[in-house]
């Protein structure tokens, strides 16, 4: 066997620069160096990979449910209403004119002014009035008197007619003068049945001479508050011809609310329907009534059909005045207790042919704690905010609102339904 002796070559000489190095990574002084910089790659690995796991769990972080907005599903009262405007009147009030013509000599009330029925609220002249009762009545006296004179010349031809029928039978009198007598009988008769007509002529004419002097003093026809003068005190009505009004009565204890209502709504309003309303100057106050009528002929205004729609409701303390503008909502249907989601919420979906379940079929995401899910649920009653769920959800279940952004959906997508959904 032979034995290969290796010697190990010299290093080839490639420059002073490169021996010095050579010489320092071999010698013990450079040891150190080489670790130092072995630490400072190892610093930046771990900064690298810190970072990016840093970056995914902010990516994981950001596309977590827990940062989709949600509302809680809660229980509550809904009502579904249809909205229009109104004004106020007094269900019941009188416009009091003159019967007769002549100058208004004295008005006892004024603007607000309480009566009664039965009180004075003016007086027209009534020296002309006066002064015709007191000729009529003189006129019947004197058909009374001739009326009684009549009757004495009747009794006197009855005498003499009865006389005359004696003296006839014993050949006494003529026959010319029993016929005269029977004449002057009946011609009394007569005169005092005409007498008696132009009596009762006179009579019915000085009924109607007492009657307007009687209307010269206004009374007050009903309960109620004075609530408009269109005459002034001094002044001449002519009553000849047209009514001239002087003044206003209303009972302002009820109050009607001439609500007027588009012909494309007018379908959902019905007889006794419960409604309430606000007026401008108090719109936290809340008043309620029923729908009493609805008036056939519509007005038409800037080529829209409105159809007036009466509402009484009661006003005890007078709080509601004549032309009040009021906002008011007719109750289309109620829900109590129930629960509530908000319509933005909702997802539309295509009713399915032969679908016999109770509402009107929807979907929704829910947060869960395994993630977001989509349910179908079915909703009965909404208004523009809220909807009531009749199925598909649990009081404290967290629904997703949609957002411009992040879950896809647009803020603007649904409408809110705004009907009956049974």
């Amino acid at each position: 066997m032979n034995d290969t002796l290796l010697v190990s070559k010299p290093p080839r000489a490639e420059g002073p620069a490169r021996t010095q190095t050579a010489r320092r990574l071999a010698s013990p002084a450079g040891k150190p160096k080489r670790r130092s910089r072995l630490w400072l790659a190892l610093l930046l690995v771990a900064m690298i990979a810190g970072g990016g796991a840093a970056a995914w769990h902010f990516a994981r972080a950001s596309t977590s449910p827990t940062h989709v907005p949600t509302v809680a599903v809660t229980k509550g009262d809904l009502e579904a209403s249809l909205t229009a405007v109104g004004a106020l009147q007094p269900k019941n009030y009188v416009d009091v004119g003159a019967q007769v013509s002549g100058q208004l000599q004295s008005l006892h009330v004024t603007y607000g002014s309480e009566v009664k029925k039965g009180d004075l609220l003016a007086e027209i002249d009534p020296t002309v009035f006066g002064a015709k009762v007191a000729s009529e009545q003189a006129q019947l006296r004197i058909l009374q008197a001739q009326i009684a004179e009549q009757k004495a010349q009747l009794v006197l031809a009855q005498w003499q007619n009865a006389r005359n029928q004696r003296l006839y039978k014993q050949n006494a009198v003529s026959q010319d003068v029993l016929q005269t007598g029977e004449a002057n009988e009946a011609v009394a008769r007569a005169q005092i049945a005409a007498l008696q007509a132009q009596l009762e002529q006179a009579q019915s004419t000085l009924d109607g001479d007492l009657a307007n002097l009687q209307y010269t003093k206004i009374y007050a026809p009903i309960d109620g508050t004075v609530v408009s003068i269109s005459a002034q005190q001094g002044q001449t009505l002519n009553a000849n011809q047209s009514a001239p009004v002087i003044l206003r009565i209303a009972d302002l204890n009820t109050m009607t609310v001439w609500a007027q209502v588009a012909e494309a709504d007018i379908v959902k309003v019905k007889t006794d329907m419960a409604v309430h309303f606000s007026t401008l100057g108090m719109p936290d106050r809340q008043w309620t009534g029923i729908v009493r009528q609805i008036l056939p002929t519509p007005e038409v205004i800037n080529d829209v059909i409105l159809y007036d729609v009466l509402i009484d409701v009661a006003n005890p303390d007078h709080a509601l005045m004549t032309q009040m503008s009021a906002q008011v909502f007719f109750v289309l249907g109620e829900a109590k207790d129930a629960l509530l989601v908000p319509v933005a919420a909702l997802e539309p979906m295509t009713a399915v042919a032969g679908d016999t379940q109770a509402g009107t079929p929807y979907k929704v995401k829910v947060r869960t704690a395994d993630g977001i899910v989509t349910r179908e649920i079915r909703v009965g009653l909404s208004d523009r905010a809220n909807a009531a769920v009749i199925a598909g959800l649990a009081e404290g279940d967290h629904v997703v609102l949609p957002t411009a952004s992040g879950t896809g959906q647009s803020t603007t997508r649904n409408q809110p339904p705004a009907r009956l959904g049974f």
